[in-house]
């Protein structure tokens, strides 16, 4: 992110498209050698729980506003009818049409297929005029040399809000495909035609490049196996903390998806305001280091705040 936001802001030219003065970069190619690598510890930046969100909002199919405003809280202005959002990845992934098990089986059939591809842009986005468009033309999954490889295209990317989003979902979704597949992940390859910073983002990007070089976190691996199972776990524990604020599915047997279920729990205590001793009890339940610093990050941020909740 650091070099990022250095060589937008030293060599990227003033443009001003429809959702306010830029400054980009075009023709950008950014590659994660370990995808696992998807996460950073910055205090400015460090998005897990707006990323997790977002990345259960796509696995569940969902093109719904409530859900993925739940996390972030401005996603209103991006629908048309306050009830939707018309350019959601979920139901083009996951949905009744979605393509992620086509691409699965795609692979299977063919390991050096150069077809497995799943195209969430197209020409019918722009016949009439909406609030939001899918930024992200294309994930071209590939097999070679016995590790699963992604490639995204994308037409548009805000490097200050959207990247790290965009980062953490699609590297996720390499992993998942690659347990499906029984190999191990290999590159994660990003590119954009337009890589942009907002001119009203500038002052939260200085204070971000103020914080100095921040290691590069690594998340965990996910257990072997088709994970399908624990997904959809994890999917109906995120719906009953969201819709009722407690879990009563049965927990996951892995600490990866049990840690992955805290960091839900956490983040919805925080955000009802609740900073009782269960905050602390689930921290320390979390087996991962990396993912418990963020954890009590969060606690001591709701703290500070006097139980008001901040979103990160």
């Amino acid at each position: 992110m650091q070099k990022t936001f250095d060589a937008i802001l030293k060599d990227g030219i003033e443009v001003n498209p429809t959702k306010g003065k830029t400054k980009e970069l075009s023709g950008v190619l950014l590659k994660l050698t370990n995808p696992l690598g998807r996460l950073s510890r910055t205090e400015g930046k460090g998005t897990i729980y707006s990323c997790l969100g977002e990345l259960l909002w796509y696995l569940s199919g969902s093109n719904s506003l409530a859900q993925i405003q739940y996390y972030l809280k401005n996603y209103h202005q991006y629908s048309d009818d306050n009830k939707t959002i018309f350019g959601a990845y979920g139901p083009k992934l996951f949905g009744i049409e979605g393509k992620f098990q086509n691409i699965i089986n795609s692979l299977k059939k063919g390991p050096e297929t150069r077809k497995a591809v799943i195209q969430l842009f197209s020409n019918s986005d722009i016949q009439t005029s909406h609030k939001d468009v899918p930024c992200t033309c294309v994930l071209q999954f590939m097999i070679r040399n016995e590790k699963l490889h992604l490639y995204t295209c994308m037409r548009s990317n805000d490097a200050y809000k959207g990247l790290p989003h965009d980062v953490f979902s699609f590297t996720m979704l390499q992993e998942l495909a690659a347990r499906k597949l029984g190999i191990p992940i290999g590159e994660y390859s990003h590119y954009v035609t337009s890589l942009h910073i907002y001119i009203e983002d500038l002052e939260k990007i200085k204070l971000y490049q103020k914080e100095g070089w921040q290691e590069k976190i690594f998340m965990p691996e996910m257990p072997n196996g088709d994970q399908t199972e624990n997904v959809l776990r994890l999917l109906k524990q995120e719906r009953e903390l969201r819709l009722n604020n407690e879990i009563a599915s049965a927990r996951h047997t892995e600490d990866y998806w049990n840690d992955l279920t805290s960091l839900l729990q956490i983040f919805n205590i925080s955000k009802n305001n609740n900073c009782d001793s269960r905050l602390t009890q689930i921290t320390s339940s979390i087996k991962n280091n990396e993912l418990k610093i963020f954890a009590a990050r969060k606690i001591g941020s709701s703290q500070a705040n006097g139980g008001n909740f901040v979103y990160l």
